[in-house]
Formats: structure tokens, sequence, C-alpha cells
């Protein structure tokens, strides 16, 4: 009589072509249970933002969590595997099935998981093969886009006429797109940037903690923001979310010249003395009857002084700084917890290839050079003014030839 046990044994043992052996799957180095556990570790993710499971609701990014918590539930073999990262206690109270230690070859052919039956009768719903409820969509992705929603139509109407008009004035070169590095910028109010290919608005930022450093620890300042989307969509991820999301592949839109001079006006309105005076800058323009000053279009002194200005003016006639002649003050910038050397000398940087080449000589005839007269047009100069303000003026340089700032060249990334 043939004893069936010590066959199946021989058979498990003398295996010359390997067919049972177990190979790892080369193909993405992701198993099916790795791919099971991230999908669920998005529900968790959303229990841990939202304070509460997914539900059936519009959103379809949270339709979507629902449907494969729902999934799950209904899966006693998943509910088991995940039991480990259930830290929320989604899966709790689904009854478990009993299981079966498999100590014999017969344990083995009684099949207790249904893997041995009849192919015939298994539909491609129920394969072991078919992966069901798991998203496939990288969880950095998921972190923003599942928090978009339709925005309202009505009010969405005045922001597709803008973003309109962002796309004509990038296409006659009114705007321009700098890649987002990081590197000088911060995320503003009101301003236009391009994630993932589509154009967006940043309308409103609340902060919940701001940027600090404790015993050698670094915080970041983050919160909630409300982003616009160009597709009829809208966004409130984290303000640090979407500095990482513009970081990768992200770029800024620039101002147009009317927006640049209408923050600046605003920036500067609002400054007032809640905070420590530390100079101000200031532009003046020559009064002098000198024809080759007098033929330059555009000649202004950008300057720093730490008392007010009309003290160091009374003296203009005599100084060579001043070009000898009295000059008229033609704009001033306070600076506040600002330091203001530096403002000068960046100002100074930028401008450097339009300083004043003339040679002025005072009473006693030596002469001299000044170094702070400038051949440029004051509206420009109010434009670098707000470019030192949000840090983007590492990215500009001035063309003396068309008498604007312009961007630097970037290699391609």
């Amino acid at each position: 009589m043939i004893d069936f046990d010590k066959e199946m044994q021989a058979i498990l043992h003398n295996d010359p072509l390997g067919l049972l052996a177990v190979k790892p799957n080369a193909s993405n180095g992701v198993s099916a249970d790795e791919r099971l556990l991230a999908a669920f570790e998005e529900i968790n993710t959303f229990f841990e933002q939202h304070g509460r499971e997914p539900i059936a609701s519009r959103d379809i990014q949270e339709r979507k969590l629902y449907s494969r918590l729902q999934g799950l539930r209904d899966d006693p073999e998943k509910v088991v595997s995940l039991q480990a990262a259930d830290r929320f206690g989604l899966l709790a109270g689904i009854a478990l099935p009993e299981t079966k230690p498999i100590e014999t070859v017969g344990d083995v052919l009684d099949d207790p998981l249904g893997l041995l039956g009849n192919a015939a009768e298994e539909t491609v719903a129920n394969s072991i093969l078919q992966l069901r409820h798991v998203s496939v969509i990288p969880r950095a992705s998921s972190e923003y886009v599942a928090k978009r929603k339709p925005c309202n139509p009505a009010e969405f109407a005045v922001f597709e006429a803008e973003f309109k008009q962002v796309q004509r004035e990038l296409a006659t070169g009114k705007r321009k797109l700098l890649p987002f590095t990081g590197k000088g910028y911060q995320l503003v109010q009101d301003s236009y940037y391009v994630m993932d290919g589509i154009l967006l608005k940043l309308l409103a930022t609340e902060l919940t903690s701001e940027a600090k450093t404790i015993n050698g620890k670094r915080y970041r300042k983050d919160g909630r923001t409300r982003c616009i989307f160009e597709n009829g969509t809208e966004s409130n991820m984290l303000y640090r979310s979407l500095e990482k999301a513009l970081y990768q592949d992200g770029y800024i839109v620039t101002d147009t010249e009317a927006e640049t001079h209408a923050r600046f006006r605003a920036g500067f309105a609002g400054v007032n003395e809640t905070g420590t005076q530390t100079g101000v800058i200031y532009v003046l323009r020559s009064l002098s009857s000198n024809p080759a000053i007098l033929e330059l279009p555009y000649l202004y002194k950008i300057g720093f002084s730490s008392q007010a200005i009309t003290q160091r003016l009374k003296n203009a006639a005599q100084e060579p700084t001043y070009l000898m002649a009295d000059v008229e003050v033609v704009a001033e910038y306070l600076t506040y917890d600002l330091n203001p050397q530096k403002l000068e000398l960046l100002l100074h940087t930028l401008f450097a290839e339009a300083c004043l080449n003339l040679d002025i000589f005072d009473a006693t005839g030596q002469r001299h050079s000044p170094r702070e007269w400038f051949v440029v047009p004051l509206s420009v100069i109010d434009q670098a003014i707000l470019l030192l303000m949000t840090g983007q003026i590492v990215h500009y340089q001035y063309d003396t030839v068309g008498q604007h700032l312009v961007l630097r060249q970037f290699t391609a990334r």
C-alpha cells in the first residue's frame, strides 16, 4: 500500500528542476504586502490630518480612501496582516478568521486559504493575483493632491480671468518663469507659481508656527495655505508641503512692472515706529549746471544716512560727493530692523556697471571720482528695492543698454 505522506515528502525534497523553489519577484522590488501597507498608511495619514476616517463624500480622493477602507474591513485576511499598522483602531472589531497551525503535508492539502481551489471556478475579481483596493499613487504626491477640491464656480470666474491674463503676460514677456530653487525665495501671498505644470495663485497663508532655533534645533515655519489652481480646484495644503513641491520641480511667476511698484508702495506704507529705525536709504537728483551732467537723462545718487538727510545736504554745493552742486531729494526709504549699509551695498553692486564715470574737482583743484551716482531710471531703483525685500534680487541683473532689470541666465536642469 502506498504511503502518501512519505511520497509527498519525497517529492518536496527531491526537486531537480527547482519547480518548487520560491524565487523573489525582481520586477519592481515592491511586494504585495508592502503595497498593501502603503495603501493603508494613506488612510492613517487622512485620519491623522482630519481627526476622522474618510467618508463617502463628493471629494473623489476622500471617497477613494473610504472605498479602500471598506474593502479592507471586508477582507479578514488583510485585517490580520495590518493589525500592527492600525494605530488608530480603524480595523478594530472585525471578526478575524481562526487560524489552524500547519504541521503536516495534510494541513497543506486541506488548503485553509483556498489557494489550491479549482482554477476554472476562480474569477479575475477573486484571484489571489488580482490586487484589490490598493492605490499605486505615490504617497508624496497624495500628500497635497488629496486635499484639492472644486473651487466655487462663482468665485473661480474671477480667478479664471486673472489666470488668463497671467498666461498672456507670460507669452508677451511681461512676466517670466524662474525655477523655485529656494535660494532667496519665500512664498509671497497673492503671487503666482507653477506646480506640476499647473498655474496657481497663493491666495492666503495662515501660519501656526514661525521659523526659529531652540537649543540648536531648527524649526521651520508652517501653517495652512489657500491655493487656487488654474484647473478650477483649490487646496489648503500645508505651507511646508507647498514649499517642498515647488522645490522639487516648481517655478515662480515674476511680477509685472506695475505690480512691482504697487508692492513697493504697499510694503513701505506699512512701516511705522513699532520697530527700531536703523536709518534711511535716500535717492538724490543733482541740480548741477555742468553740461556733462545735464546731458544724462537719468542720474541719481543712492546713499545711506543714519540721521535726517537734510542735515547731510546743508553743504552739498561744497562737497565732491554731491558733484559740487545742490541736490534734490526724490525718494527716501526708512529702514526698520534692517541693516541699511548692506542694503546700500547690494544696490551699488547691482548698478555697478551704470556707475557715473566722471571726475569732479573741489575748490582746491583736487580731483575726486564719486562712486554713489548711477545712470539708472528712478522706477528701476524702486523695483530693485522691492526685489531686495522679497529676496528675489539675486536672480536679476541690470541691463545698461535697455536700462531695466533682466533675469539672469540659468543653466537648464
